[in-house]
């Protein structure tokens, strides 16, 4: 027990009484009755007092310091138990009739409660009159045994304590079972029918039926609370039941998403209580107690999976709605947070999926409570390389609460679940070869392909599924703590997968895409010089002598034909060759390949193959976009290089100038086409189908149209296709319209473009398939690592230029130079950018990213 629990125990003591008159009693008040109603009330509430007197004694004493009483707390050599086994022992020694110590003369000074005894019980065996609620002490007496809530007692409880102006009788309740976690899985459970028991207790009636000893320990177990479930096993664990209630019942036949709380009471209790300042204080300070049992309780005794309702603790702990305000951030949330993180994938994920019905509104903030307590932690204290953010157990906690916050987000948004492609049939070839790691005797990591979040698993449900969140992805990512994040360290924590160590690569959705592309330039860079050792080895192994690079030697003129012929050598001889570093030579010119000369050759290639006239893609003047030509006869190995070409670019950190819709990059990550895709891809298209859906005539009559749907190819020739068999005798109806709609779409975006569309796929997976690209990105972000950003900040480039040859950031003419720059317009920018960089946008994080140099050519100012 802690300080403060036990001055609320002896605050609000029960009755003690000088004498042990209701010894006369008959113990065995089991039998069946003979009195009177009002005889046999009285024989309960002297067995009930005295079961009281029993408890306390055991758990605070008499007072008396030479109290010679084993059963006494304030005699020396007795051993000190817990509440639940106090209240166990209560009802064995009441029933043997053991030695009661009456009150030391020290504890009747000070225990308030003491003064107020006698009057108590001689009104409960003399009248069995109603409490007085006129008496301030005796509002005080009422509750001194509550130890779990209903929103019924909060309410009788807040009443009286308005009446009389005093609060603290409220703030010891709420401290008492907001400090317990017995208490708090016990309180605002669903509403159910109430038992004879509740009714006899609530309503103060005797129903001719006396409590058996189950019912009396309970009562003494949780300091008599007079409509408390009924146990008589509880255990010190604070997983332990405070009864087999109704309500525990009920838990064995809620679904795997529900829970016992009453949601909405409590947050009907909450917004009556938080408005007052002196009861708001008594939340914060019981969370401080609670938060280190709970953790302890998850960390050591398993509470969980003993009794799935300990997840009510974390439900009525986060209805809160001050749990953002600042006094919590300094100890009781990172506390609490603490002990979330610690409970087993399965809670985590009905968590998430209790959240996920809880609306946008709720779902923000509970991500700003943990946004905000990392942005505290990381404000407030100097990280450094030496100093990591990894080591902050508070910033780890809160990252981990954050990710169950982001996964009921993307659950209660729109799911497009159903749409996912199939693994390809011809798998990604393997390399004939052994690496470096089998040599040693070692399997390689991540052969299968990248890691997947645990809880992603646990859930069935992947991010990449939420066509649109509750709240927009991006406002989970943390930018202070992108700031002070030393990712070279994190990544490694992230590759070793150490218990010890924190990585927030497991969590990306936290991280910014500056980052995670700096995370994911460490992988490829690793994986670069992996391969580059592993070629030594054989060097040595096999006596030959081996290229450590991925060398291209093309010609200008025939350079689809040469970097293709190369690219599938490669790729059928050692895919793994394709992870070593690109290095590009043109035949015939003189230069050395440190970036710029890989950067030309992907601009050139890049040209060739999405020039209309090729034919490989089809260009629609008024989206500004790229699609697959269903009807190209160009051979699959064309689609496999541009799908290389673009892992390369990737893998090599380079931009390329190509401008597909987005629907490509949602299926890169596996999924497939929808309806909503033709959005961007083929909006006049889009458009009309919407239209149809929404057609309040006869389409069938109106419309004409059948399941066969015409459309000329990019040379003009008319195809027709059936969307189901025999569509042409079909007729699109009101009630088949949302099908007609569904296939052509299909049709559209996946199976007319199936056979380029998987050339391209494998194309791209041969150079990402180990790469954590799925793991960190979603779909807008692969976009932007291989096309760039659309937004241009010449500013940023400004800041970030470097100056060589003799010129400086005041030369005359440089800063002429920035002054035509910034007065050129939306188009004549990008085109500049066009010119200087082969793409007319700006890298991941902004133009600042860019390194550009301004140099003299040449001693010749002319030049």
């Amino acid at each position: 027990m802690n300080p403060d629990e036990k001055e609320d125990c002896e605050c609000a003591a029960p009755p003690q009484a000088e004498t042990t008159p209701a010894r006369g009693y008959d113990r065995e008040y089991e039998e069946p009755e003979v009195e009177n109603p009002e005889a046999s009330r009285m024989k309960r509430a002297a067995a009930k007092h005295l079961i009281e007197r029993y408890y306390h004694q055991l758990t605070e004493g008499c007072g008396n310091g030479s109290c010679s009483n084993s059963w006494c707390a304030s005699s020396t050599g007795f051993h000190r138990m817990d509440n639940n086994a106090a209240a166990v022992k209560a009802l064995d020694l009441y029933k043997i009739n053991a030695k009661l110590c009456d009150p030391h003369p020290s504890k009747k000074g000070t225990t308030s409660a003491y003064l107020e005894s006698s009057a108590h019980n001689n009104s409960a065996c003399s009248n069995s009159k109603k409490m007085n609620h006129k008496d301030v002490h005796s509002v005080r007496d009422d509750f001194k045994d509550v130890t779990y809530l209903t929103e019924e007692k909060v309410y009788e409880i807040l009443d009286l304590c308005t009446e009389k102006e005093d609060y603290s009788p409220l703030i010891r309740v709420i401290g008492r079972v907001y400090s317990s976690a017995e208490g708090l899985v016990q309180s605002f459970r669903r509403s159910k029918p109430h038992t004879k028991e509740e009714l006899k207790s609530l309503q103060g009636k005797d129903e001719d039926k006396d409590e058996d000893e189950k019912e009396a320990a309970a009562c003494s177990a949780t300091a008599m609370e007079e409509d408390s479930p009924a146990s008589s096993s509880s255990s010190s664990s604070a997983s332990s039941r405070l009864g087999e209630s109704s309500a525990g019942d009920d838990a064995q036949k809620l679904g795997p998403d529900e829970v016992t709380v009453d949601i909405d009471a409590v947050r009907r209790v909450y917004e009556r209580l938080l408005s007052n300042e002196r009861v708001e204080a008594a939340f914060l300070n019981a969370l401080v107690y609670l938060s280190p049992n709970v953790e302890c309780d998850l960390t050591y005794h398993n509470v969980y999976s003993r009794d799935p309702n300990y997840l009510n603790l974390f439900v009525v702990v986060m209805e809160n709605t001050n749990l953002h305000s600042p006094e919590y951030l300094e100890i009781a949330l990172p506390q609490f947070c603490k002990a979330m993180s610690k409970l087993p994938l399965a809670a985590l994920a009905k968590l998430a999926r209790l959240w996920s019905c809880h609306g946008a509104e709720r779902i923000r903030r509970m991500m700003e409570t943990f946004q905000q307590l990392i942005t505290y932690k990381v404000i407030s204290n100097e990280f450094s390389s030496r100093n990591l953010v990894n080591d902050d157990d508070a910033v780890v906690a809160a990252t981990k609460c954050l990710k169950v916050v982001y996964y009921a987000n993307a659950l209660g948004g729109e799911l497009d679940v159903g749409h996912t492609d199939e693994v390809d049939e011809e798998p990604v070839p393997e390399s004939s070869e052994l690496t470096l790691q089998e040599l040693l005797g070692e399997e390689r990591r991540n052969k299968k392909g990248p890691r997947v979040d645990p809880l992603e698993t646990e859930l069935g449900v992947r991010t990449n599924n939420c066509r649109r969140p509750l709240v927009a992805f991006e406002e989970f990512v943390n930018e202070p703590l992108n700031e002070v994040l030393e990712m070279d360290k994190d990544y490694t924590f992230f590759k070793v997968e150490t218990e010890n160590k924190f990585s927030f690569m497991t969590c990306p959705f936290v991280l910014n895409a500056v980052t995670k592309n700096l995370g994911l330039y460490y992988d490829n860079r690793i994986r670069m010089y992996s391969e580059r050792r592993i070629t030594v080895l054989y060097s040595l192994v096999q006596g030959q002598q081996l290229n450590p690079y991925l060398r291209l030697k093309v010609r200008r003129d025939h350079i689809i034909d040469d970097a293709l012929v190369r690219l599938e050598m490669i790729a059928m001889e050692n895919p793994a060759d394709l992870k070593k570093q690109l290095y590009v030579e043109f035949e015939g010119e003189q230069g050395v390949d440190e970036g710029g000369v890989s950067k030309e050759f992907f601009q050139l290639v890049v040209e060739e193959i999405f020039n209309p006239d090729i034919g490989m893609f089809g260009y629609d003047e008024r989206t500004k976009l790229f699609w697959f030509n269903a009807s190209s006869f160009e051979n699959d190995g064309q689609y496999t290089l541009i799908g290389i070409v673009l892992g390369l670019a990737i893998y090599n950190n380079c931009i390329l100038d190509v401008h597909f819709p987005m629907v490509v990059y949602r299926k890169l990550m596996g999924k497939r086409g929808t309806f909503r895709d033709l959005g961007d891809s083929n909006p006049v298209l889009f458009q009309s189908l919407k239209d149809l859906l929404v057609y309040e005539g006869s389409v069938e009559e109106d419309m004409m149209i059948t399941f066969q749907i015409s459309q000329t190819d990019l040379f003009g020739n008319p195809l027709s296709y059936d969307l189901r068999e025999n569509g042409d005798k079909i007729p699109v109806t009101n009630e088949n319209r949302q099908e007609f709609v569904t296939q052509y779409a299909e049709y559209m975006l996946n199976k007319s473009v199936e056979k380029q569309f998987k050339a391209f796929r494998r194309g791209f997976h041969m150079v990402t398939n180990e790469s954590p690209l799925k793991y960190l990105f979603r779909p807008e972000e692969i976009e932007l690592l291989i096309c760039g950003s659309r937004n241009l900040d010449f500013l940023a480039l400004e800041e970030t230029t470097e100056y060589d040859g003799g010129y400086n950031r005041d030369s005359r003419i440089i800063k002429e130079f920035w002054e035509t720059l910034h007065s050129f317009g939306e188009e004549q920018k990008r085109l500049f950018l066009q010119f200087t960089t082969g793409t007319d946008r700006a890298p991941v994080g902004g133009l600042g990213k860019l390194k550009m140099i301004i140099a003299k050519n040449g001693p010749d100012t002319d030049r």
